[in-house]
C-alpha cells in the first residue's frame, strides 16, 4: 500500500510543531503507519482569508502530494463562526485544486481549546494541577484558551505554543476530545477522510 501525504497550512508558529504529531496519532490509531506529513506551510491568518490566500496556500502544498493523501488548512475561528467562515473557505480551497481533496478545519476559537477539551487526562502532567477539569463548554468563554492553560500550570512557567504545544499534542486523550469539543471532532473526521482518499480498501 503506498504512502499517504498531508500537507498542511497553519497560522501559529507552534502548530507547526503540533499537528503533525495529532495527525500521525490519528493515523496510528487507524492503522494507518505509512503516513507522510510534511512541515506545515505557516501563513498569517489575515493573509489566509484575504482573496488569493488560502487559494495560493492550498497550491503549494498541493504540489506535495502525489498519490493518496491531501491538503489540510487549520486555522482558528477567533471571533468568526467555524460554521459560516469554514464552509466558504473551503469552497475557496477546493476551486484552488479541485483535483486534490481538501480540509479546512477552525478550532474554536482556537487551537489550545481542543487540550481544554481534554483537560481531565492532562491532569498531573506538563506541569498541571492535579485535580485540572474541562469546564463545561471548552470552546465557549472564556475565549483565551492558552490563558485557561497557564492559569491551570499552578506555580509552573505560563503556557507557550513553541514550547508546549507540541508536547501536549502527544499527551492529551483524542477521544476525550472529539466528545467535548465539536470542532475537534470536524477535525478527526476531515483527517480520516484525507486518510482514506486513494487508499485501496482494506479487507
Amino acid at each position: 500500500m503506498g504512502i499517504v501525504t498531508i500537507a498542511s497550512v497553519v497560522e501559529g508558529e507552534g502548530e507547526v510543531a503540533a499537528l503533525p504529531k495529532v495527525l500521525q496519532r490519528i493515523a496510528h490509531g487507524l492503522g494507518v503507519w505509512d503516513l507522510r506529513t510534511p512541515k506545515p506551510h505557516r501563513v498569517p491568518r489575515s493573509n489566509l482569508v484575504l482573496p488569493g490566500g488560502i487559494e495560493n496556500a492550498v497550491r503549494q502544498e498541493a504540489i506535495q502530494v502525489k498519490g493518496a493523501g491531501g491538503v489540510l488548512v487549520v486555522l482558528d475561528a477567533d471571533t468568526d463562526c467555524p460554521a459560516r467562515l469554514g464552509p466558504s473557505l473551503l469552497e475557496r480551497a477546493q476551486k484552488a485544486r479541485p483535483d486534490v481533496p481538501v480540509a479546512v478545519v477552525l478550532p474554536k476559537p482556537e487551537f489550545e481549546a481542543w487540550f481544554r477539551a481534554a483537560a481531565n487526562s492532562l491532569a498531573g502532567q506538563a506541569g498541571f494541577a492535579d485535580g485540572m477539569t474541562s469546564p463545561q463548554d471548552p470552546e465557549g468563554p472564556p475565549r483565551d484558551a492558552k490563558g485557561w492553560l497557564s492559569k491551570h500550570r499552578g506555580k509552573g512557567d505560563p503556557y507557550s505554543p513553541v514550547p508546549d504545544q507540541a508536547k501536549l499534542a502527544s499527551l492529551f486523550d483524542l477521544d476525550m476530545a472529539r466528545e467535548n469539543a465539536r470542532s475537534f471532532d470536524k477535525f478527526a473526521r476531515d483527517v480520516e477522510r484525507l486518510l482514506a482518499s486513494g487508499r485501496a480498501p482494506t479487507a
